[in-house]
């Protein structure tokens, strides 16, 4: 698929055929993909957490999910993907790599950093899972793990304190799906969005 289609086609997928697994080696690309992304100093600070068997997926859902919210529909056609990609950044993996001859920042301290890179390169990292997906001819979700779950989630997979993770990806062949009442807000165009050379 030509890579401007593949951006064109990319929507948040929220219902999947159960009975159609993601082949192994599309897992193995969505991941490969993922470990291509750009991230400062090559630090790769990052770790990914696959879950494909019924039995994973149960406990992700279990750990994950807060009661109550309304959110069933969301939740039933979202529990039928076949596959979860848990994306996790690590913070010290940025802090020690800067803190190395070639960057000098010895002090390791995270005020130094602009924006937390370690969250934007593993947020980097999602999209590219997202972008094969659609690539493959499958479907994608990036979605949030509440915060109020976190250690529910940890503990449920042996998750260590320094990966944080950043949300997940639910990925698997497209079913029927509801639009999102969030599209009603239309694209803002690139001319409402784009200043070339000054602000204002």
């Amino acid at each position: 698929m030509e890579f401007g289609e593949v951006v064109r086609r990319r929507r948040m997928v929220r219902n999947y055929d159960p009975d159609r697994p993601v082949p192994p080696d599309v897992v193995d690309r969505l991941l490969d993909h993922a470990v291509r992304a750009p991230s400062a100093g090559f630090a790769q600070g990052w770790g990914f957490l696959v879950l494909e068997t019924p039995e994973d997926r149960e406990l992700f859902w279990t750990a994950a999910t807060p009661g109550g919210g309304g959110r069933e529909r969301w939740l039933a056609g979202m529990r039928r993907a076949p596959l979860i990609v848990v994306p996790h950044a690590n913070r010290s993996a940025y802090l020690e790599r800067y803190a190395e001859p070639d960057k000098g920042w010895a002090d390791r301290a995270a005020e130094r950093w602009p924006v937390p890179y370690w969250y934007v390169d593993t947020g980097f990292a999602a999209l590219l899972m997202l972008l094969t997906a659609v690539d493959e001819g499958l479907g994608a979700c990036f979605f949030g793990i509440p915060p109020q779950r976190l250690d529910a989630y940890r503990e449920a997979f042996g998750v260590p304190e320094e990966y944080q993770p950043i949300g997940a990806v639910t990925v698997g062949y497209r079913a029927p799906d509801h639009r999102s009442p969030s599209l009603r807000r239309g694209r803002r165009p690139v001319g409402e969005v784009v200043r070339r050379g000054r602000w204002s």
